[in-house]
């Protein structure tokens, strides 16, 4: 699209016109794409981008780099959401091409397969699998009844995934009015599953606002787990039961989350970290090799020692 047919629509004022090919962070964006800054703590990604257009306020719109067009608005964030319409994939394609099949495939009744989809060799759908247009899935995969795959995510080989789970829908991401008023963010990238992944059953893994959900190789995901927007999962990870990964959390690799743990977004966790049972990581973890536990979060034998200091305090007092 012409910028000015996107910012018209959204009654920013601009003289200049650039071709537009998508939305992406400052940190990703390229020179046909546009970006925004709602938080001054990312000011030096601002300062970096290579984006051809940002949507920024008026306070912060002389930290825009040269080359850089500001869109100055009274809300960022709202500006993006409703730009990311213009970019959204229609839900089912009405055209294209018939899917392509690999041999030695098992397809059971009652599958369903979307338009120029590729499936590799080896591959066993049972019953009630959808599969989205633009999907492409490797070698040796086996899909569990009522498995979703929505559009565009690509699934890569000796994959098992089981039933119920759902891979690709939406992420939870709006921006709200001073009203009240709830926008949708339009969800317009994807989830990119790696080679030899267990998901178990009636887990979810929201596809990216931009660019990728990444689950990487050899990665284990247990029953009922949830995955948020452009999360990266590192290699050899494990996540037990009811795990929940909230939006843009990065797990370096072979990172353990024990059942019913969880990570509050936007933030790292280092190679080979464990966090137990309940446990809420709130804060980048920056140390590999260590285990954490409770919340507030703190070292697993700090929890331990705490624990054991409550419980002669309450068998104190209750005799």
């Amino acid at each position: 699209m012409k910028l000015q047919d996107i910012i018209k629509d959204l009654k920013i004022s601009c003289d200049q016109d650039i071709e537009v090919s998508g939305l992406n962070t400052l940190k990703d964006a390229t020179s046909s794409q546009i970006s925004f800054l709602e938080n001054k703590k990312y000011l030096a990604d601002l300062k970096d981008t290579k984006a051809g257009a940002v949507f920024v306020s008026l306070e912060l719109k002389d930290e825009v780099p040269l080359g850089t067009i500001a869109l100055i608005c009274e809300n960022p964030y709202i500006s993006l959401a409703k730009a990311s319409k213009f970019f959204a994939a229609k839900v089912i394609e009405d055209s294209g091409d018939e899917p392509i099949i690999g041999t030695n495939c098992t397809i059971m009744a009652n599958v369903t397969i979307g338009k120029n989809t590729f499936i590799g060799n080896n591959c066993t759908l049972m019953a009630g699998v959808f599969i989205g247009d633009n999907v492409t899935i490797g070698d040796d995969v086996l899909l569990y009844p009522n498995v979703v795959i929505y559009r565009d995510c690509v699934v890569g080989n000796n994959v098992m995934i089981h039933a119920g789970t759902v891979i690709g829908s939406d992420g939870f991401g709006f921006a709200h009015t001073k009203e009240g008023k709830y926008i949708k963010i339009y969800q317009n990238g994807n989830v990119v599953i790696g080679n030899d992944v267990e998901i178990g059953a009636n887990s979810t893994i929201d596809r990216a606002a931009f660019s990728s959900t990444k689950i990487e190789n050899g990665v284990r995901i247990d029953n009922l787990v949830h995955i948020g927007h452009n999360c990266i999962v590192g290699h050899g990870s494990i996540l037990t039961g009811q795990v929940g990964l909230a939006g843009s959390t990065i797990l370096k690799e072979y990172v353990v989350m024990a059942g019913q743990s969880a990570a509050t977004g936007h933030l790292e966790i280092a190679p080979f970290t464990t966090i137990a049972g309940r446990g809420v990581v709130s804060k980048t973890i920056k140390e590999p090799k260590k285990q954490w536990a409770g919340f507030p979060l703190m070292e697993h034998k700090t929890w331990l020692k705490l624990q054991s200091k409550l419980s002669r305090l309450l068998i104190k007092d209750n005799k």
